[in-house]
């Protein structure tokens, strides 16, 4: 499998997306594996993002 680039501001865009059509889906993962083939990525990578960004929002 190629292991393809994103940029920060394709990264950021996709946890967008994902934050405001979470409410749409049953569950974050629903949400996850509707919207991962509409960006061009897997469910895991966006995953991933979304794990960041809910961390850098949160720090410990």
């Amino acid at each position: 499998m190629k292991k393809v680039k994103y940029t920060p501001e394709i990264r950021e865009r996709a946890v967008q997306l994902l934050i405001e059509s979470e409410k749409d889906y049953p569950s974050t993962w629903a949400a996850i594996t509707a919207i991962a083939p509409k960006i061009g990525c897997t469910p895991e990578t966006l995953r991933s993002w979304h794990q960041k960004y809910l961390d850098q929002q949160n720090p410990v």
